[in-house]
């Protein structure tokens, strides 16, 4: 992790240079050679970082010494940062005086020439001299870490550190085939997927070498589960050959394919040309039907693998491969057939595994004295069958139950027999990743346990401490997010909740046993503190600091001993917490992370001077009314996120400061009137969740034009107020279309009309503000609300080729719609409180006049979930030109949403009867609620309409329902013959939903 941190502050070293020529500032005389030894010094420890990381699991005194050199990385990163951030603000100091200039009269600029012409105004010759300052303490600062470095340089020489990569901290033991079967529990399911998939009859049209693959977290059970596959009477009886190889790290070409030639039988052989190996491999499975067992592959080299692949291709139809690995890239690359993940235990396996080993000398009625602390102990394993085998282990040797009692109530991961019998697997995954990955992983400490991960929150994290640098042409959301995937793969995260439409992993958590892990990785560095517990730690040297009680409690003044924090985390419902937060701020001024989940009555003014902040996170403040204007002093500012601040009105007026700033989060639920000026200038933003049009008769507020070059803004965007808009050309420079990274858009006009005389002014000015607000045609969702136009005068939302959901909301003047129908992957539509509309046949997206006879036309042709509400209006649903699908069918071939699995019609009185083509549709859910006519026809067996709706197997009819006494059930629960699979077919209908 150290080899990360030193990394970075050569990178800011060699940029200091070049930012000294741009902004025409030196640093004081003699320092320009210092900051050249610093660098030197710097790539001396790189160069055996790497040996002396590998050694700090084994010898103490090489982990102090990385200790040492992480605290003095940590202050040069310090004294860079403020170097940078002085720069920054002289940038915005110019641009601010440029604009002044721009806004001052050529008359009131002679007058002032001539009065002050060779007189420097006050606020610039404070500046300057401020500057000075500035310089001579950053110069005198990077002497004292001179000295401070020159002697942890010269310690390495006394380790005697490799300048290559060293000797592995922690050995992969080899492994066998043997196993014993009658120690293995609670793996019956996955063994018997696995030998039916080893054991599954080739075929000519299958892939040779069939490829199956087992992933999860070190310690899981991969290898264990493979030997009883491997072992197992039907695998032994089918095939001709089986080989077991221990793969590990490195993926040795030669040593492998010695390895199965010497398994198979070959004469063992001297030559180190793979190609002749290879070769001899091919002859002696040629023809075989064989099993090959590839445990713990690591290599992410396709190109290591391939040679392997072409020459096992020799072997009989009906050949297996199974190879056991922590990365899930490896079961791509090695094209797997199957995949299977294996996943935790349960609590009673982890027991039955624990008790087998922990009393296996004992008689019973030792056993029964020890049951009940063995079940408690037993699950701190959270599922993971090593960790139950190595507690197991440790308490086989403890006879009393003190002493049981003693590790139940111990700080169990501590224990060196623990550490190394435990942790040893998950130290080779840890070793394996790169040196800012093993920060990204560390920094998960601070969290809780069963806390739950935000992908994207995540990333921001690890970006607001630095570990994430940019990249030419990429961006450091980007390498972030690609960090976040490397460590799912290596199975370091778990129960991934991914999102139902691109697939994307939208949070996790981690294992119990990981995050021990990584707390021991971070040892030093990452706090937690229950306010509810007696402190007994001593966090001078913490860097990243959770304070986490959910109950009041007395503010813990320990944590002031903190100097050097650079994260802060306040989930406590701390007494009097406002008037500590003042003097919490002042004290920790090195903070780049402040999350502040908890009631607080106002964020102090002292905040502004956390001038290396990067990060801001408040949360449940319900009594802020308001940011201090001294937050738009952190020009350093990545992310601020503003959740459930309910009474926030007003966001700071110089907002437009913040030039570094890329995401900003106000949640929906808050008072802002309106944006204030300047957003303009945020030229790195990449996330704003929603932006506020000021009212008629706010001068301050930003106008939508701001948005015009903030064309970096991603994923989601929400507008409010553009009932507000009385200049459509506004609208028009804001240029929509060139935000061609936006995928979401929420658009919202005024609830109501502030002058109810203005209606038709009103509807007349939304149509045109929504005409000229043309999004890009990559847009994936659009949600409309308020909208007082009597139909859409464009055609520019039919030309979003890739809108997946569409709602309409509380439009109670429109009358007709667009051809929604011709949207060709439209999944999800929502029609709410459109009180005048009737559905005709552009609704479907079919014109009488444009049709050809004998076209094939698909309707909604990805559509799956369909919600109509509230049409007041609604008498007849229409279907194709005005007429039934039966009159049309001999002269047109059409087929209307083919994919449709869920209909919601609700609160539609006048609606009269569904249409025909209902017969057809593969609909699993269907909801009619507080449509009396409709009800009357849909009865069951009965309604005139029954007919077309009888095939579907969940109904809900809630005023048939509640007519008949029926509670929580559908009311035709239990028709149609497919209702067997009507479990599948609900569950089907729940994704629809979520998506």
């Amino acid at each position: 992790m150290a080899g990360a941190l030193v990394s970075a502050l050569i990178e800011q070293m060699t940029s200091i240079t070049l930012q000294e020529a741009k902004q025409e500032i030196k640093l004081v005389v003699g320092v320009d050679e210092e900051i050249r030894r610093l660098e030197g010094n710097l790539r001396t420890i790189l160069a055996v970082l790497d040996d002396a990381e590998k050694r700090e699991v084994q010898d103490k005194a090489v982990k102090l010494w990385l200790q040492n050199l992480k605290e003095a990385s940590y202050e040069m990163d310090n004294v860079l940062d403020e170097w940078n951030t002085a720069m920054i603000e002289l940038e915005i100091e110019k641009e601010e005086e440029h604009e002044n200039d721009d806004n001052t009269s050529v008359l009131k600029k002679k007058k002032k020439n001539k009065v002050c012409s060779f007189i420097p105004s006050p606020s610039r010759c404070f500046s300057q001299v401020n500057k000075l300052v500035l310089r001579h303490d950053i110069a005198h600062k990077i002497k004292e870490l001179n000295v401070r470095l020159d002697e942890v340089v010269k310690k390495r020489v006394e380790f005697g550190f490799e300048l290559t990569r060293g000797p592995e901290g922690v050995v992969r033991p080899k492994t066998t085939s043997f196993i014993d079967v009658s120690e293995i529990c609670g793996r019956d399911t996955e063994k018997g997927d696995l030998v039916s998939y080893i054991l599954g009859m080739g075929c000519q049209e299958e892939r040779n070498p069939h490829v199956i693959s087992l992933v999860g977290m070190g310690g899981i059970g991969k290898t264990t589960l493979a030997q009883l596959a491997y072992n197992h009477y039907d695998v032994q009886a089918h095939f001709e050959e089986r080989m077991w190889i221990c793969v590990s790290e490195p993926f040795d070409q030669c040593k492998i394919a010695k390895s199965i030639i010497e398994v198979v039988g070959g004469e063992s052989s001297n030559t180190t040309e793979l190609q002749i190996l290879l070769q001899n491999i091919c002859e002696l499975i040629g023809k075989k039907r064989f099993f090959l067992v590839l445990d713990d592959v690591w290599t992410e080299d396709s190109t290591m693998w391939e040679p392997f692949r072409l020459a096992l291709k020799n072997g009989a139809q009906g050949s297996r491969i199974l190879v056991t690995t922590r990365n899930e890239k490896v079961a791509k690359i090695m094209r797997s057939a199957h995949t299977i993940n294996l996943g935790v235990l349960s609590d009673e396996n982890c027991w039955l595994i624990f008790s087998t080993i922990a009393f296996i000398d004992e008689d019973l009625g030792q056993q029964k004295q020890l049951v009940d602390l063995g079940k408690e102990i037993s699950k701190k394993c959270k599922g993971l069958p090593l960790a139950a085998k190595t507690l197991g282990s440790l308490m086989r040797f403890k006879r009393s139950r003190e002493q049981w009692e003693g590790v139940l109530h111990s700080c169990l991961w501590d224990l060196e027999d623990i550490k190394r019998g435990l942790f040893a697997p998950l130290l080779l995954s840890y070793y394996d990743l790169s040196s800012p990955m093993k920060q990204c992983f560390s920094y998960c400490a601070i969290f809780p346990k069963d806390y739950i991960f935000y992908r994207e929150q995540l990333a921001f994290h690890w970006m607001a401490q630095g570990y994430i640098k940019s990249m030419a042409n990429v961006e450091m959301e980007i390498i972030a997010e690609e960090y976040f995937e490397n460590l799912v793969v290596r199975s370091f995260f778990q129960d991934l909740e991914k999102c139902e439409v691109d697939g994307k992993i939208i949070s996790c958590k981690m294992h119990d046993i990981v995050h021990d892990f990584a707390q021991l990785m971070a040892t030093n560095e990452c706090f937690a503190i229950d306010g509810d517990k007696k402190v007994e730690i001593d966090c001078r040297n913490a860097h990243h600091l959770l304070l986490d009680n959910p109950k009041h409690t007395k503010f813990p003044v320990c944590i002031y001993n903190a100097k050097n924090l650079r994260t802060l985390v306040v989930r406590s419902k701390i007494d009097n917490l406002d008037i500590f937060l003042t003097k919490l701020l002042d004290h920790f001024k090195w903070l780049r992370t402040l999350i502040l989940r908890c009631p607080i009555k106002k964020l102090p003014d002292v905040v502004g001077n956390l001038i290396h902040l990067r990060f801001i996170l408040l949360d449940i403040s319900d009594d802020i009314e308001e940011l201090p204007e001294s937050i738009c002093n952190l020009c350093n500012l990545q992310t601020l996120y503003v959740k459930r601040c309910r009474c926030l009105k007003k966001l700071p007026q110089g907002m437009g400061k913040l030039i570094n700033l890329r995401h900003l989060f106000l949640g929906l639920n808050n008072s802002i009137g309106s944006f204030p000026k300047g957003i303009s200038r945020l030229s790195s933003l990449r996330t704003l969740s929603h932006f506020k049009i000021c009212g008629k008769n706010d001068s301050g507020g930003s106008k939508l034009g701001e948005l015009k070059n903030l064309n970096q803004i991603g994923e989601s965007l929400g507008i409010t107020g553009l009932g507000n808009m009385l200049d459509v050309s506004e609208v028009e420079n804001a240029q929509f279309k060139k935000k061609i990274r936006l995928r979401q858009l929420y658009l919202t006009f005024n609830v109501k009309d502030e002058d109810v005389d203005e209606g038709d002014r009103r509807m007349e000015n939304d149509v045109l503000v929504l005409n000229a607000l043309e999004p890009h045609p990559d847009l994936e969702l659009l949600h409309i609300y308020f909208y007082q136009g009597t139909t859409f005068y464009f055609n520019w939302m039919i030309s979003l080729s890739k809108l997946k959901n569409l709602h309409l909301g509380s439009c109670i003047k429109l009358e007709r719609l667009p051809l929604l129908g011709k949207l060709p992957l439209l999944e999800s539509l929502r029609i709410h409180e459109l009180i005048k509309l009737k559905l005709g046949s552009e609704f479907l997206g079919i014109e009488s006049r444009n049709k050809n006879k004998k076209d094939d036309i698909i309707i909604f042709p990805k559509l799956k979930y369909l919600e109509i509400r509230g049409l007041q209006e609604w008498e007849e649903w229409i279907e194709i030109g005005g007429m039934s699908q039966e009159g049309e069918e001999d002269d047109y071939c059409f087929t209307i949403m083919p994919c449709i699995h869920f209909l919601q019609i609700c609160r539609c009185p006048k609606l009269k009867s569904l249409p025909n083509f209902l017969r057809t549709t593969s609909l699993k859910h269907l909801d009619i609620s507080w449509c009396p006519l409709l009800s009357e026809r849909c009865q069951r067996g009965i309604g005139e309409d029954w007919p077309k709706i009888s095939h579907i197997p969940n109904i809900i009819d809630w005023m048939n329902m509640q007519r008949d006494g029926c509670e929580g059930k559908s009311y035709y629960s239990d028709i149609s013959s497919s209702s067997s699979s009507k479990l599948e077919e609900v569950d089907d209908k729940d994704d629809v939903c979520k998506g």
